[in-house]
């Protein structure tokens, strides 16, 4: 993994800027990416944080040009909080799925919900954010949150993944807002789309991206075909997949394998698969499809 400076703008290709926050952790890798997309005027893609060295060198690499549009992929408080100190430095809308905050107490704290996210337009699949000389192209990809968003820059091949597909980890799934059966869908979605490369929130570039959703795809359902093994003839809590399944997890990442688990869980349990016993599941004897 090449060093990743933060604060630093970086040219990925043409009309494409990185900006790397200072909020590395166990759960964004070396940190949120936000990316300045254009060149005579900009849209800026998850501004990230409200950190004030992290707006600063936003607001540098801006450089006064003219910000048409705050896009968000969705708004956890890793990726959406700084969109406000942002609207007041350059008068741009903020724009993005509709506001959904559920309450969810899973483990992964730092993703907790930006619950003062209110955009000025609510995009859904399909709709375009223009400027000169660039257009972006939103595409529903719920599973990670219901209201994530990727965004393809038009005639490029370069599409923006957010959360949904990053090379350095698969994405957090949690319920309640997580759901296993939409991210799986929209793995496949993005699956059959031509994308040349994917710029995600956190960790490198994608240059293979079908290469890689192909991978997702089949850890998932490897992670599916071990939750059914686990349970065949022995109802188990979900603690008790986790160590089974996880074997040598960094402690810090045990609460949010949990709660992947459980929105496999929730997957298998919606098909007729498995079945709830208080604490503990089972499988009801159904063949997966």
């Amino acid at each position: 993994m090449p060093e990743t400076p933060t604060g630093v703008p970086i040219e990925l290709e043409p009309r494409v800027i990185r900006v790397l926050a200072p909020n590395a952790s166990a759960y964004t890798f070396t940190g949120t990416q936000s990316y300045l997309v254009g060149t005579t005027d900009l849209a800026v893609i998850d501004p990230g944080p409200d950190d004030p060295a992290h707006l600063a060198a936003l607001t540098a690499a801006i450089a006064g040009r003219p910000v048409r549009a705050i896009l968000l992929t969705h708004h956890h408080r890793d990726h959406s909080p700084a969109s406000r100190p942002l609207v007041a430095a350059t008068g741009a809308p903020v724009m993005g799925g509709a506001p959904h905050a559920p309450d969810d107490h899973g483990a992964r704290a730092d993703a907790a919900f930006d619950r003062d996210y209110a955009p000025d337009r609510i995009l859904a699949d399909g709709d375009t954010v223009a400027g000169e000389g660039w257009s972006l192209t939103a595409i529903a990809t719920p599973g990670h949150t219901a209201n994530h968003l990727c965004y393809a820059l038009d005639d490029s091949g370069a599409l923006f993944s957010g959360d949904h597909v990053m090379g350095w980890a698969t994405s957090v799934v949690s319920p309640p807002d997580g759901d296993m059966g939409a991210y799986m869908a929209s793995l496949d979605r993005l699956l059959g789309r031509t994308d040349r490369v994917y710029y995600p929130g956190h960790g490198e570039a994608v240059e293979n991206p079908q290469r890689l959703v192909r991978g997702m795809l089949g850890h998932r359902r490897q992670r599916e075909g071990q939750i059914l093994r686990l349970l065949t003839g022995s109802a188990q809590d979900v603690p008790a997949m986790v160590a089974r399944m996880y074997v040598g997890l960094d402690p810090r990442l045990a609460g949010a394998a949990g709660r992947s688990v459980l929105a496999h869980l929730y997957d298998l349990r919606a098909r007729g698969l498995v079945e709830e016993d208080g604490e503990t599941w089972r499988t009801t004897g159904r063949i997966a499809a």
